[in-house]
């Protein structure tokens, strides 16, 4: 194997937990190799105002962010390649990786950052109508709704977290639930519905999102009786939640039921030496960018240790 092939930090993925391991591990010297992914800066490309991020007062487009993300990560070194990493052996003190188009890599250090995406209802009008009223996050979006009614799809923990959140911002919220109960721990049922603004419609799927420019209602209907109508809402908000990708990890680390990775708390180690996990790839419970930067921040310093720890560096 050529020496050329063969890195000190190698980087699965980016968005802010991949950039900012990128930069954290450039400034200490380890000449990261980060490979970018099939969506290059993540969940965030497709996201317009981010509000929430410090160091924006004026907010920021989603894309622009993970742009200012990718040249800082690349004014300290760091090699940014638009590829996809397809497979990996994480057997052995030098980890392989394999890029799409076949392209063997060796790295002292993985630093996983591939990210979560969220589960959709696969209907037209919800991809047309994306961030111009239908979103994936009420943390991130609920703020601009203050003060309209919503809807929330979905009967598990995230929806019944959505719906709460949002109905300490909005007058009402629709919680769309599919069959005649609710998939939620009690502890998250008691509190929807202990919200006097938040009504349940059971046995309630969504037919389409309705508006042109901008959601103006949805369609739903029955799926007992088969009756069809229409709430007028200004956001759509979709929470029958989200799938790590991590696939390629399945049998070298260890995950949940769902597939997120595990790693030791307080840390972004995984079970194997010189493999480390950050973002939404193991974060199920905040899912934030500024969340998924710290725990890049984490991975990168933890990797830059054990490279000192094994005499590598």
């Amino acid at each position: 194997m050529s020496t050329a092939n063969k890195v000190l930090c190698l980087i699965i993925g980016s968005g802010p937990a991949g950039y900012t391991a990128a930069v954290y591990a450039a400034r200490a010297g380890l000449k990261p190799l980060l490979f970018t992914g099939q969506e290059p800066g993540g969940q965030l490309m497709i996201t317009t105002d981010v509000e929430n991020y410090p160091g924006y007062p004026d907010g920021v487009m989603g894309p622009q962010m993970m742009e200012d993300f990718r040249k800082q990560a690349e004014r300290f070194g760091t090699d940014i390649r638009m590829e996809l990493i397809t497979k990996v052996d994480f057997t052995g003190a030098v980890h392989k990786v394999w890029t799409e188009a076949g392209e063997e890599m060796h790295a002292h250090t993985v630093v996983i950052s591939t990210g979560a995406s969220a589960k959709w209802l696969g209907l037209e009008s919800e991809k047309r109508l994306a961030n111009h009223g239908v979103s994936a996050c009420a943390v991130c979006d609920g703020f601009f709704f203050r003060g309209q009614e919503v809807a929330v799809v979905g009967g598990g923990d995230t929806a019944a977290e959505e719906a709460t959140y949002l109905a300490k911002l909005c007058p009402k919220v629709h919680l769309l639930v599919r069959r005649d109960e609710m998939r939620a721990s009690k502890i998250m049922q008691d509190r929807v519905l202990k919200a006097e603004n938040i009504e349940i419609h059971w046995n309630t799927e969504t037919k389409e999102v309705l508006g042109d420019q901008e959601v103006e209602g949805v369609q739903v209907y029955n799926n007992k009786t088969g009756e069809e109508s229409t709430i007028a809402v200004k956001g759509f908000f979709v929470a029958i939640g989200h799938k790590p990708n991590t696939d390629i990890f399945k049998g070298w680390l260890d995950m949940d039921d769902a597939g997120y990775l595990k790693t030791v708390p307080g840390t972004a180690k995984t079970k194997v030496s010189g493999v480390f996990a950050s973002g939404d790839a193991q974060d199920k419970v905040y899912r934030q960018a500024v969340t998924a930067a710290g725990t890049g921040c984490m991975a990168a310093l933890d990797a830059e240790r054990y490279l000192t720890e094994q005499d590598i560096i």
